[in-house]
């Protein structure tokens, strides 16, 4: 899949396709962030939460890349070492990418919970959807929330989606099945 493989969204974080040596990053980051992110993630075992956990996750989202199913990016300040001293701060994930006459995919994403409030999540949301249009040629995008996550459907809105229903007991989200507002974003009329 062709795509390109960064992008700059404020001066210090760059949104940029996963290498493996980005799993110990990323355990640090869930880590730090895990009681922020609980409300809104699924159960996660003990071993999600480390390096090797991590690079199992990776090998299976770059696989799902790999075979045009999926787009995953991370959030990082780069380090001027190599990717392991990158300090990870979120990432945003296309998933269930539908070609045909769909043509289209589902979004999701997360920040680090000390760099809330910063516009990260609306910039790389921003960056997804111009990628989602050029890159890869998609139709639509579709993102869900939790009904109360205000927050993140603020970050949809601002992003130009629009809310068209409510799934009930759609996610398996913290211990329960829960109902989700659902959004989407038009990004062209193209033939597919």
């Amino acid at each position: 899949m062709t795509i390109a493989p960064s992008a700059r969204l404020t001066p210090d974080v760059l949104m940029r396709l996963p290498v493996p040596a980005d799993a110990a990053p990323l355990a640090r980051a869930y880590q730090r962030s895990r009681d922020h992110l609980r409300p809104w993630e699924p159960d996660r075992s003990e071993s999600f939460f480390t390096p090797a956990g991590q690079t199992e996750r990776l090998q299976g989202l770059l696989a799902e890349w790999t075979a045009g199913r999926a787009v995953p990016w991370v959030l990082v300040r780069p380090s001027e070492g190599d990717a392991a001293e990158s300090d990870v701060v979120g990432a945003v994930t296309l998933s269930g990418i539908t070609r045909g006459p769909m043509c289209s995919a589902s979004l999701g994403y997360w920040i680090d919970a000390g760099q809330v409030g910063r516009g990260l999540a609306s910039a790389a949301v921003r960056a997804v959807c111009a990628l989602s249009d050029t890159a890869l040629g998609l139709h639509r995008l579709q993102a869900g929330t939790l009904l109360d996550n205000v927050a993140s459907q603020r970050v949809l809105t601002k992003c130009g989606f629009t809310a068209f229903g409510t799934a009930e007991r759609y996610l398996h989200i913290n211990g329960a099945w829960r109902d989700h507002r659902l959004f989407q974003k038009i990004l062209n009329d193209r033939r597919p």
